[in-house]
């Protein structure tokens, strides 16, 4: 994913499009997701491929054509694209030797056992790789004749992915129009290539990255494919737009019919027929959103970052909403749009996990495309089964308001003294306060504001501030000055443990964990598993009054999560001894220096025994990891720290699991 790819809309000039073929009746679309690797924490591909088969994902691409992953695929019936990377172009372009044994090696040696239905020559080549864009179809012509002399080219078709930035002008829709640059050398070619073979054009469709990039030209419901939005229409045709995707995707089909026309013949098809030209697919191999981070802001070579400037609509609510949205089309068959309505919609989803090493930190919006974190729990809630998950209902789901950065602390502490006088609970963050620390125009705001929008029912308007705050859905690194958690009764006897418990996992309370083979299935006890329900019910419930009483089975408890209780969740991150004390000090001092407390671990402090780099860096890197939400990437440390999934204890001092 090549983030040159945002969209700047052009106006073009308008240019009548004429249609060549009538339109073909739309077949059963699929849906599936793109499963990058650029990270240093994912399962093995044999997890990935029951995770997988578990949530009802029959079709996948990949990278490359890793040996381990198509494998692990055998006799599964998951359809899968594989590809030949961008830098065997000009080997497979310039011999039809080479392609053959790469189509040898890498797909008949596999096939059918794996049922590989595609490759893709390349990725964004436009962007990535522009001194092989002459290469292209070449490559692409020398794979296809290499599958037709193994008999495999009626099951396996050859395409390309592009990004969508390569259709230059995109609005309105209908001057759709490729780049002067790679129209005639590339594109037509390559349009006429696809027709021949019975394939399908590729493109990298990334709406809500265009949004994000110029947050004031859309409306969000527009962007995201909400239904009942005003909508957009084309002055040229008079065709309505209702979503942004379908904007890009007409103008996908434009730009496509003008290069295949016939110019002697445009008004006489024009005028027969105005519902789509070319007999060409396109599927979306890559179309996602992020549930966090910001935009690279790049520009004059600095490479600097900006915040992003849109309302913080990287949240995990607004990728929910986009994704579910994308999945309920294509999985009700509702694919069309409005200049070919019986278009099908191929659709991979980008992407299968959070990507820890892509971008240029743990706050790039590279890192966070994925449906999965790396432990293989979603990040949010969806299903490729047909019943699609509806986007969470910010009056009842659980949710926080959190201040935005950019605005200034200049607005920030405007709206802090508004929250403070008008309701909201501000005197944990005075000074000496259990929450006046961090001392930050930030770290105070978004406390004020939490309490302010937690008293007022969590409701939207409650969490504006004149644009100093968003609602999030995830529990922000926040103070919080007297966490409690829910644990079981014993007295009460395993009876009434056991219906207390099947109430809490029937009606709302994650209960996944606690099931035989799972993490916190141990101990098994009725005990022990009512604990963890009750807790996760409690906390669900935003820790309200009366969610933790269950009949008298259950109580509150303050100030420590109590001893046993499992996090199924949780996690601490620890130090790699192996890489010497002078890597770990190096690491050590960055922790310490960029929001890690590292006060227990100074001479006289409850954890400076053992004095050791080991045990003190252990505490400052699990400190950092902690204050960033244990957040893919914040636990590296140039190799020097690891992720752990077992409370870790240092001589006496135990590591938290909070920041």
């Amino acid at each position: 994913m090549a983030f040159t790819r945002l969209l700047l809309v052009l106006v073009g000039a308008a240019f009548p499009l004429l249609l060549l073929f009538s339109p073909l009746p739309a077949v059963a679309s699929e849906l599936g997701v793109s499963y990058g690797t650029v990270a240093n924490d994912l399962p093995d591909p044999s997890s990935v491929v029951k995770l997988l088969g578990d949530n009802g994902i029959t079709m996948v691409r990949i990278y490359d054509a890793n040996s381990n992953v198509l494998s692990s695929l055998a006799n599964t019936g998951i359809k899968v694209m594989v590809m030949v990377p961008n830098e065997n172009l000009a080997d497979a372009a310039s011999s039809s030797g080479y392609a053959l044994q790469w189509v040898k090696s890498n797909v008949a040696a596999y096939y059918p056992a794996t049922k590989i239905h595609g490759v893709a020559v390349g990725n964004e080549v436009f962007n990535t790789k522009p001194d092989q864009n002459l290469n292209l179809v070449p490559a692409m012509t020398n794979i296809q004749k290499a599958l037709a002399q193994l008999n495999l080219a009626d099951a396996i078709k050859v395409t390309t992915p592009i990004a969508f930035n390569a259709v230059a002008v995109s609005w309105p829709p209908s001057s759709g129009a490729f780049s002067d640059d790679i129209a005639e050398p590339v594109m037509k070619p390559m349009l006429q290539f696809l027709q021949q073979t019975g394939s399908y054009l590729s493109v990298n469709y990334y709406p809500y990255l265009t949004y994000m990039a110029q947050p004031n030209t859309f409306n969000l419901d527009y962007v995201l494919g909400n239904p009942n939005n005003p909508g957009v229409v084309d002055p040229n045709t008079q065709l309505k737009y209702s979503s942004l995707l379908d904007a890009q995707r007409d103008a996908t089909y434009y730009a496509m019919d003008k290069l295949l026309l016939d110019a002697q013949r445009d008004a006489t098809y024009y005028a027969m027929d105005k519902q789509g030209a070319s007999n060409l697919d396109v599927y979306h191999t890559e179309n996602g959103a992020p549930s966090g981070g910001q935009l690279n802001g790049g520009g004059g070579g600095g490479g600097h970052r900006r915040l992003l400037q849109a309302g913080g609509v990287a949240t995990i609510a607004n990728a929910q909403t986009y994704i579910n949205n994308l999945m309920n089309r294509v999985l009700s068959g509702n694919t069309g749009t409005p200049y070919r309505p019986n278009a099908d919609m191929n659709v991979y989803i980008f992407a299968l996990f959070n990507e820890d090493q892509k971008g240029t930190g743990a706050d790039d919006v590279e890192q966070h495309f994925g449906l999965f974190y790396p432990n293989m729990q979603k990040v949010y809630e969806f299903n490729f089964r047909g019943t699609v998950t509806p986007p969470p209902t910010p009056t009842t789901q659980q949710s926080w308001c959190v201040a935005n950065a950019a605005v200034g602390d200049a607005r920030l502490q405007a709206a802090l003294d508004y929250a403070c006088g008008h309701g909201a609970d501000c005197s944990a963050i005075q000074s000496g306060g259990s929450c006046f620390q961090p001392d930050t125009k930030v770290a105070h705001a978004t406390y004020a504001f939490n309490s302010y929008y937690q008293l007022n029912g969590r409701t939207p308007s409650s969490c504006d501030f004149s644009g100093a705050a968003s609602i999030v859905y995830q529990a922000p690194d926040m103070c919080n000055p007297k966490p409690s958690w829910c644990v079981a009764n014993a007295a009460v006897g395993d009876a009434r443990l056991q219906a207390a418990l099947d109430y809490a996992c029937s009606n709302g309370a994650d209960c996944s964990a606690i099931q035989p083979g799972a993490r916190c299935y141990q101990p098994d006890t009725k005990v022990a598993h009512a604990s963890y329900a009750f807790n996760d019910y409690y906390q669900r419930k935003n820790r309200a009054s009366g969610t933790c009483d269950f009949s008298g089975a259950a109580s509150i408890v303050y100030h420590q999560q109590p001893a046993g209780t499992c996090d199924a969740t949780a996690s601490w991150c620890v130090a790699n001894a192996a890489v010497g004390d002078a890597r770990l000090q190096n690491a050590l001092d960055y922790a310490c220096g960029n929001g890690a407390d590292c006060s227990a671990i100074q001479p006289g402090g409850q954890c400076f025994q053992p004095d050791t780099k080991a045990s003190h860096a252990s505490y400052a890197f699990n400190s950092y990891y902690q204050h960033k939400g244990r957040a893919s990437g914040t636990c590296d440390f140039s190799g020097a720290g690891s992720v752990v999934y077992q409370q870790p204890k240092v001589g006496n001092c135990v590591l938290p699991s909070s920041g």
